[in-house]
Formats: structure tokens, C-alpha cells, sequence
């Protein structure tokens, strides 16, 4: 079994900045790709941010410059630094793991809220 314990989320002001976290824990031989995505209101889960293994990332365009994604291997964590946050943000937010051999991993998801 895996685990996916998330915390960081909360309420902030726009411009302000949250960093995100995600350890995971258990059965785990090797993670592959580690990720975040969100969901707000009344809409589809998106993709947020990936991050590989060997370091490789990958953003949705409207956080390029904003968000930075990194990971601790040797923890098994993995971050998401939210700067200049905007009230489109607000949502929740759910980390993603993708195994090795095989299985992908979702947590709990947190909320975050960006006020005007």
C-alpha cells in the first residue's frame, strides 16, 4: 500500500504565495513522475505541474513564472511553490504520483482559496 499525506493549502490574498507539499510513504520501489493538479468549482481536474525523476518539469501555461514544482527523492516528496497566486488559483489542489513498475497514486487533495 501507498500513501499520499498532503498539507500547505489555506486561504491567502491574491499576490500572495503558498508552497504545497506531498510525501508519500509505504510499498514504494521507485516513483516515476510526480505532479499536481487542481480542481475548481464546477470544473474539470487540470493539470497543474509535473516533475520527473530526472528533474524534467512541466507547467499549464497560466502558472508559468508563478509555480515551481521540485521533489526530494530521497523523501519521496514533492513540492509546489505558489507565487503571485490569482483568485482563478482557488481550488483543490491533488498530487499524483505515477509508480514504478506500474500504478499511479492519488492524495486527499487540499484547498486553496485566493481571495480578491
Amino acid at each position: 500500500q501507498v500513501q499520499l499525506v498532503e498539507s500547505g493549502g489555506g486561504l491567502v490574498q491574491a499576490g500572495g504565495s503558498l508552497r504545497l507539499s506531498c510525501a508519500a510513504s509505504g510499498n514504494i520501489f521507485s516513483i516515476n513522475v510526480m505532479g499536481w493538479y487542481r480542481q475548481a468549482p464546477g470544473k474539470q481536474r487540470e493539470l497543474v505541474a509535473t516533475i520527473t525523476s530526472g528533474g524534467t518539469t512541466n507547467y499549464e501555461d497560466s502558472v508559468k513564472g508563478r509555480f515551481t514544482i521540485s521533489r526530494d527523492n530521497a523523501k519521496n516528496t514533492v513540492y509546489l511553490q505558489m507565487n503571485s497566486l490569482k483568485p482563478e488559483d482557488t481550488g483543490v489542489y491533488y498530487c499524483n504520483i505515477k509508480l514504478l513498475p506500474g500504478g499511479v497514486k492519488w492524495g486527499q487533495g487540499t484547498q486553496v482559496t485566493v481571495s480578491s
